[in-house]
């Protein structure tokens, strides 16, 4: 291809765009003059240079578009008519240029389907007020001359002029006023004031540089194995400690890392680039699906690399489309639900721990739960009575299943099933996570976490089985060793490894298991090193054996026999020229995602159920029969399994050494019999240095599921029984069985504090909650009142008995904890008096109305840490002001 042609196809393409962008921001304000200058400018510079290389076809849609936007500038006014033609002129002229650029040629036809119709326009257009004439004043003499009788080569287009009127009009304009010549600069002076501006004009025009993507391209290539040698020279420096070529192979590895920041800023585009023709796509749906929508997008210097970048224009096309089409009411309906007639969808990008966040929300109806747990249902993805056991976060996840959509009828939007499908597919390859929120009413919001380059990534460097793997190290978020006798230890729950860490179960995968490269032995050792890792919002551990260090590693693609494997994303060359396999987090996560997901969903599900209807996590466990028996799990502070061998007794009480101390072993009933031989499972339930060990014949199963306690029990440690799984299950009260290890755990605190305990007005309408947080509190040093109600607590504090601060749940029936605390503060005796609320309700939207009706904290129903530590910062406070 011709160098001219080639430029004037880059420069004009690049010029069509922003014409595409800046005719959409014209459109909504009309009135900017400087958006239409540049918007004629632009036109204007197509026209000439199409005509300057013999480009008839572009030069005419071009001159027509430039005659209708001259209209605009001398005052006509601009209609979304207008906007819309002139947009088609811009598509018209792309598609010529496309075929332009394909044959080298412009291709042969006319255009007198829009021409027709800009000249048209043109034509129709009321005629701007022209001012108020002056004065009449002597006619100037007629100016007499012979002007040669012009013979046109085609028809004159609309908005031309003859030459010879050209050349009248010429001649009968005054000319300009004279004025006294400025006295002359020496010529020193001149030349160097000449000089000057030439060299501006130079800097200005050496800006910037056209650079031919290949070249880039093959300059990363060579900086990629410049790393990998690198790499290799720094493998031999480590073996030999004292050699001579260390200095100078340090400032060649400083050197290689500055030229690698220095190539990869070169790849790095902003990211509203990808966002450049969306302002368009928005307002052609706005006509089309007759909804008036506002585009907001902020964060779009955010850079990125070039090559992610190209992987998520089309991710992002088809979320905003979905936005507009699924998301947004229309005008009627908003009016209806007291929304502005206008919708908005809101597009954020941001760097954050070397990832880029990119956020797509609109102010919409939110997702229809129901309607998509419908459609799975019909559509086999999901069993019915699997379906009715999830949580609205884990079956809002089904819109990215193939072909899944909720549309009523096929269009040229939506309704075909691939546009979530493909969104997710490209996100995965290219190591993101997407997630999905919704608030039914308020909107949904999409966030998309990706990382900022893909070429060279930090990777930590592991051993499973006698062999390495990289893991991206922005995924891992710690490293934890396990040992059998250490803090960190794995344990089984039903058989599936887990590791307790800080009060959380987290799901463990063994990697040689999963790659099944174990070799028939013993694939799930209890030792180990342990990558935390995260995935969106999963959070599990990998399993491997050792782990060596972290190393700036050159991604290089998989072989395609090998990428059907989800395990991994690519492999590289490590220093000492062994070539080893990336691990893909996302194909691990994969694997774990029935354990993850269910503990992570549930989390965020318990924001937005009430008391009576929430998830929380179980505890399953067999003690004295076959009837199956439940607890809490955030009362349990381990799982164990001690050795029989280890249980001693005192006055015909068993007990174990545990951590340096001894521990009272409890049996939840009399048919529970400690085992002779083998292992004992036990619940380990610690306060304030003392630990009791809750003696079971089986641990079953950890679960997600509604507490809701159907049937109360009158028998001693039993609350009542439960349908846990759709199965008839009995609640422990942990509250019974702590008295029975230390009879003093609950007296002996209360006696040596009574004098100096705060006191604590708990107000919980459950008595399930009531039973098994009050020992807690007790244990925690405080002395603690208990009530059923509001009006209960309010009539305590009108009693004038002492209390300190007061803790109560929201959702409780008649008065509910808000109003509770409004009631409070309105009394000048309790207006100053701390009250913690504790609800599962901790939503954003519940915790600011907390904090204007007086809470002083706002804690989560089963987050005991928290509460303690709240109480402790008030007590802390209210000593500070004795």
């Amino acid at each position: 291809m011709d160098d001219l042609l080639r430029e004037f196809l880059t420069e004009t393409g690049e010029s069509l765009d922003t014409v595409d962008v800046e005719l959409v921001h014209f459109e909504q304000d009309p009135n900017n003059a400087k958006i239409l200058d540049n918007i004629f400018r632009l036109v204007h510079t197509i026209k000439g240079t199409c005509g300057f290389l013999g480009l008839p076809r572009l030069e005419a849609l071009a001159h027509a578009a430039e005659t209708l936007m001259g209209k605009f500038r001398d005052g006509m006014p601009v209609t979304g008519e207008a906007v819309t033609l002139i947009l088609s002129t811009i598509d018209r002229i792309k598609q010529i240029l496309e075929q332009l650029e394909k044959d080298q040629k412009e291709p042969e036809g006319s255009d007198p389907d829009l021409i027709g119709e800009l000249e048209r326009m043109v034509i129709d257009a009321p005629a701007a007020a022209a001012p108020a004439p002056a004065p009449a004043a002597a006619a100037p003499p007629q100016a007499i001359g012979t002007l040669t009788y012009q013979v046109l080569e085609r028809p004159l287009r609309v908005g031309e002029v003859p030459l010879d009127e050209l050349e009248r009009a010429f001649r009968e304009t005054a000319g300009p006023v004279p004025t006294p010549p400025a006295k002359a600069k020496p010529a020193a002076e001149k030349s160097a004031a000449k000089e000057e501006d030439d060299k501006s004009d130079s800097k200005i025009a050496n800006q910037t540089l056209r650079v031919n993507v290949e070249t880039l391209e093959h300059l990363m290539t060579m900086v990629s194995e410049l790393v990998l040698t690198r790499n290799q020279l720094l493998e031999i420096a480590r073996r030999h400690e004292n050699s001579e070529f260390k200095v100078p192979l340090g400032r060649l590895s400083s050197v290689t890392a500055e030229l690698q920041e220095g190539v990869m800023k070169t790849r790095m585009q902003p990211i509203g680039n990808a966002w450049q023709k969306l302002p368009r796509i928005v307002r052609d749906l706005s006509a089309e699906l007759g909804k008036q929508i506002e585009l907001d997008m902020r964060g779009a210097e955010t850079e990125l690399d070039r090559q992610v970048l190209e992987l998520i224009k089309d991710p992002l096309t088809h979320m905003v489309r979905n936005s507009a089409d699924h998301g947004l009411e229309a005008p009627a309906e908003r009016r209806t639900l007291g929304k502005p007639e206008k919708g908005t969808i809101r597009l954020s990008a941001y760097h954050e721990g070397g990832h880029i966040i990119i956020e797509i929300s609109d102010d919409g109806r939110g997702l229809n739960t129901a309607k998509i747990k419908e459609k799975a249902i019909a559509s086999r993805i999901v069993t019915e009575a699997a379906a009715e056991k999830m949580t609205e976060v884990q079956i809002h996840k089904f819109i990215f299943a193939p072909g899944f959509s909720t549309a009523a009828a096929v269009t040229s939007v939506s309704g075909r099933g691939v546009g979530m499908d493909v969104v997710r597919t490209n996100i995965d390859q290219i190591g993101g996570t997407i997630e999905v929120k919704s608030s039914p009413g308020h909107g949904s919001t999409f966030v998309i976490k990706i990382p900022l380059t893909l070429a060279i990534v930090s990777a930590l460097i592991v051993e499973a089985a006698g062999d390495r793997f990289a893991i991206p190290q922005l995924a891992v978020i710690e490293l934890v060793r396990a040992q059998a006798n250490s803090e960190h230890k794995i344990e089984r729950i039903k058989d599936a490894p887990v590791l307790r860490l800080r009060d959380k179960l987290l799901p463990l995968i063994h990697l040689k298991s999963l790659l099944k490269i174990d070799d028939g032995e013993n694939s799930e050792p209890e030792n180990g090193f342990i990558v935390v890792t995260q995935v969106g919002r999963e959070t599990f551990g990998i399993v491997v054996d050792g782990v060596f260090h972290t190393e700036e590693i050159v991604v290089k693609p998989m072989s395609t026999r090998l990428r059907h494997i989800a395990m991994f994303s690519g492999n590289t060359i490590l220093g000492d020229g062994s070539v080893i396999m990336i691990i893909d987090p996302n194909g691990i996560a994969k694997s774990v995602v029935g354990t993850t997901t269910q503990s992570s969903d549930a989390d965020e599900s318990e924001q937005q159920r009430d008391a009576n209807d929430e998830l929380i996590s179980l505890l399953i466990f067999r003690a004295g029969g076959a009837q199956p028996k439940a607890v809490p799990l955030s009362l349990v502070t381990r799982l164990e399994e001690i050795d029989t061998k280890k249980i001693e007794y005192s006055n015909g009480r068993p007990l174990i050494q545990y951590r340096g101390q001894l521990m009272p072993l409890i049996r939840v009933n009399q048919d529970v019999a400690l085992k002779i031989e083998g292992t004992q499972p036990l619940l380990v339930f610690s306060d304030e240095g003392r630990s009791m060990g809750l003696v079971v014949d089986q641990i079953i199963d950890i679960v997600e599921d509604r507490l809701n306690i159907e049937v109360p029990s009158e028998t001693a440690g039993i609350l009542g029984s439960a349908v846990i799984k759709s199965q008839a299950t009995e609640i422990i009260d942990v509250g019974y069985y702590l008295p029975q290890a230390f009879e003093d755990w609950l007296i002996r605190t209360e006696r040596k504090l009574k004098a100096k305990a705060h006191t604590i007005l708990f107000v919980e309408d459950s008595a399930f909650f009531r039973n098994m947080l009050t020992p807690v509190l007790r244990s925690a040093g405080y002395a603690v009142t208990t009530v059923g109600g509001a009006q209960d607590a309010l009539d305590v504090l009108k009693s004038g008995d002492q209390v300190d601060m007061i803790v109560t749940d929201i959702e409780m029936p008649g008065m509910n904890g808000f109003e509770l605390a409004q009631a409070v503060r309105a009394d000048q005796r309790t207006a100053n008096l701390p009250i913690i609320a504790l609800s599962a309700l901790t939503s954003a939207d519940a915790i600011e109305r907390g904090r204007q009706v007086g809470f002083h904290d706002y804690v989560a129903k089963f987050d005991r840490p928290g509460l303690l530590a709240a109480l402790k910062e008030q007590a802390a406070v209210m000593r500070e002001a004795a």
